[in-house]
Order: C-alpha cells, then sequence, then structure tokens
C-alpha cells in the first residue's frame, strides 16, 4: 500500500483503537475495491440510517473524496478536440469509483414492493444490475436484516464478493461475506456511528491507491 494509505489507516487506529482487530478486514475491502476491473462496479444496499450510508458511500466514490481526481488525458484530449468548451468540461469533472445505491431506485423498489416480495426487494436489483466481479457493500448492524442478506446471497451465487458492515455479532451475514467489518457494539445506534469512520476510511484509502500520484 501507498504510504498516504498508510498514514490514512494508522490515524485511525490510533483513534478508534478498540477496532484494530479490524485493519486486516478493512485492508482487504479497500484491495477488493482498487483490483475493481474496469468494467465492474460496487453495489451497496441497507436500510433505514445504513440506507443513507449506502448514499453517503456512493458518494464518497463516485467524485473526489479527499483528492481531486482530475480525469485521464485521453478523455481531456477527446473532449478538447470535440467541443471549444471541452477543456471546461475537463477541468470540472472528476475521475470515480463506479457505486450505485442500491436505496437509490426509487421506482423500481416502490414497483417491486407493490408487485414482489419485499424480503426479495435489493436481490431482485443485485440480479438485475450485478454482473461477475463485482462487489456488493451490504450493511445491516445487526446483519440479518432479510433483504440484506438475500441480496447477499444471491450475489455470492452471482460471483459478486460480498463485504458486510454488521455489529458485533454478524449475523447472517457473518457466514456470507467475503469480507466481514463487525464494529465492537451492539447496539443499533453505536454501530450506525462506528460504521461512518469506517467506511471513510475505506473510501479514502481506496482512492489513496487509486488517485494518488
Amino acid at each position: 500500500m501507498k504510504q498516504t494509505t498508510l498514514k490514512h489507516l494508522d490515524e485511525f487506529f490510533g483513534r478508534y483503537t478498540q477496532t484494530e482487530y479490524l485493519r486486516g478486514a478493512i485492508e482487504q475491502a479497500v484491495q477488493c475495491i482498487v483490483n475493481l476491473p474496469q468494467a465492474n462496479k460496487v453495489l451497496v444496499c441497507g436500510n433505514g440510517g445504513s440506507a443513507a450510508d449506502a448514499e453517503h458511500i456512493s458518494g464518497e466514490m463516485l467524485k473526489g473524496f479527499l483528492l481531486k481526481r482530475p480525469v485521464k488525458q485521453d478523455l481531456r484530449q477527446k473532449l478538447a478536440q470535440a467541443y471549444a468548451d471541452g477543456e471546461f468540461i475537463a477541468d470540472n469533472l472528476q475521475e470515480g469509483i463506479k457505486c450505485i445505491p442500491l436505496t437509490s431506485l426509487t421506482s423500481a423498489s416502490t414497483a417491486f414492493l407493490n408487485d414482489c416480495n419485499d424480503k426479495l426487494l435489493y436481490a431482485q436489483s443485485v440480479n438485475a444490475l450485478a454482473v461477475q466481479g463485482d462487489i456488493l457493500i451490504a450493511i445491516s448492524t445487526s446483519g440479518n436484516s432479510a433483504n440484506v442478506v438475500y441480496a447477499a446471497k444471491l450475489a455470492k451465487v452471482l460471483g459478486v464478493k460480498v463485504i458486510a458492515l454488521t455489529g458485533a455479532k454478524g449475523g447472517k451475514l457473518k457466514d456470507i461475506a467475503d469480507v466481514l467489518i463487525n464494529v465492537p457494539s451492539d447496539e443499533t445506534y453505536r454501530i450506525q456511528e462506528y460504521h461512518l469512520p469506517v467506511y471513510h476510511l475505506i473510501c479514502m484509502c481506496a482512492e489513496s491507491e487509486l488517485f494518488d500520484f
């Protein structure tokens, strides 16, 4: 890992000493994102506060987080050649990590909830959008949220890696996930308080590895 990435990790575990046991899992999650093939993407799902976290994660991945992430030179050249304001477009765009929060698909989700089984809500989106080599970040404080668990089960069958963010016990996701990040609490609100800095760390480390030149 790059020195900037290691610095992010060291600073985090210096502040959150009680999460030191998660270092290996967090580093593994970062590597999964960093090694994501160009054609693949990250999907994220969760309920309630975890749905808000899914949106937050996507926001940090789709644009610059701590870094500006300028667009690649070949895209800059193509824009400049194609349009008089091509340089303006290139100057104000940023590179992104492909990330879709399944929580945002309002029309599809409400149609599915109305017509089908609510426990398979996120599984349906995974079935429609996921391809082999993608990543699913499954967020559930208990690790037992049915619609998240079913999405994770389907993801594994489709060859999609599952990164689970849960509370201490891990729940059902513990036995499904490729990477389990089970923060040290059993209280829902405290789990969510841990989840935010953890996924911020994952996003900043992935950004550092991919875009810090």
